[in-house]
C-alpha cells in the first residue's frame, strides 16, 4: 500500500516529466515554424515599413531581399524544407509554360484596358542615373528569385497544411505537400489574394486559385515555385523592357 508521501512523489515526478514532454513538443514546434514564419515575416513587415517610410525604401528594398534569402539559407541548413530536398516531382518545362500563362493571366486585362486602376509605380530613377541598373537588378533579384520562394514555403507549404490539420495545427509537418483538401484551398487562396495590393485583387485571387491547382496536379512545391519565379521573371521582363509602363508591378 502506498504511503500518501511516496504517492505525493509519484506525482510530482508526473508532472514534472510533463512539464519536460511539453517544452520539448514546444520547441519542436518553434522548430518546424521559424523557417516559415520568419522569411515570410520579413519579407511583409519591410515591404509594408517602405510604405510608411518612402525616404528609406532604398535600404528597405535591400532588406526585402538580403534579409529573407539569409533566413531561408539558415533554416536550410538547419536542416528545414524537406518538402524542397525531395527528389520526387522534378520541375519540368510545363511548370515554365504554367508560369508564363499565370504572367499572362495577371498582365494581360491591364494590357488590354490601359485605363484599369494600378498602384504607385516602381521608381527605377530613385538613386542617381548611374546606379539605375543596380537597383533594378537589387529589386529583379527580389522579385524573382526571393519572393516566389518564400510565398510559397508560407501560403502553399505551411498555411496549406497548418489549414488541413486545423484545430491541431502544429501536426502540420506531418502532413504531406500537395494533397488536395477543400478548406485549405479556400484559406490559401483568400491569404494569397489579401497579401496583394487591392488593385490586384481581382487578378491575384485566380492567380492564386490556378498555383493551388497546379500543387495538386503535381505533387510537389518545387514545381509551384518554379512555376511562380518564371511568372514574376515575365513579369518583370515586360515591366523593365517592355514599352507599356507597367512600373507599378514591379
Amino acid at each position: 500500500m502506498r504511503t500518501p508521501e511516496r504517492t505525493r512523489s509519484r506525482v510530482g515526478q508526473l508532472a514534472k516529466h510533463a512539464r519536460l514532454l511539453h517544452a520539448v513538443s514546444k520547441r519542436a514546434t518553434d522548430a518546424r515554424l521559424w523557417p516559415y514564419l520568419a522569411p515570410y515575416g520579413v519579407l511583409l513587415g519591410l515591404a509594408e515599413l517602405g510604405r510608411w517610410l518612402p525616404a528609406l525604401e532604398a535600404p528597405l528594398l535591400a532588406g526585402r531581399v538580403v534579409l529573407p534569402a539569409l533566413l531561408l539559407l539558415l533554416a536550410w541548413r538547419g536542416g528545414a524544407y524537406a518538402e524542397l530536398r525531395t527528389t520526387a516531382g522534378a520541375a519540368r518545362l510545363r511548370d515554365v509554360v504554367f508560369g508564363l500563362a499565370i504572367a499572362a493571366l495577371w498582365l494581360g486585362p491591364f494590357l488590354l484596358w490601359p485605363e484599369l486602376p494600378r498602384g504607385e509605380p516602381f521608381d527605377p530613377d530613385l538613386l542617381r542615373p548611374d546606379h539605375r541598373a543596380a537597383w533594378l537588378a537589387l529589386r529583379l533579384c527580389g522579385f524573382v528569385l526571393v519572393s516566389p520562394i518564400v510565398e510559397e514555403l508560407f501560403v502553399r507549404s505551411f498555411l496549406h497544411r497548418v489549414a488541413e490539420a486545423w484545430p491541431h495545427w502544429a501536426d502540420f509537418a506531418l502532413r504531406p505537400v500537395g494533397a488536395a483538401h477543400a478548406r485549405a484551398f479556400v484559406a490559401t487562396a483568400v491569404w494569397f489574394t489579401l497579401s496583394h495590393a487591392p488593385w490586384e485583387w481581382w487578378v491575384a485571387a485566380p492567380a492564386g486559385a490556378l498555383l493551388n491547382l497546379w500543387l495538386y496536379q503535381r505533387g510537389n512545391l518545387r514545381s509551384v515555385w518554379l512555376a511562380h519565379a518564371v511568372a514574376n521573371g515575365a513579369i518583370g521582363a515586360l515591366v523593365v523592357f517592355g514599352p507599356y509602363g507597367l512600373w507599378a508591378f514591379l
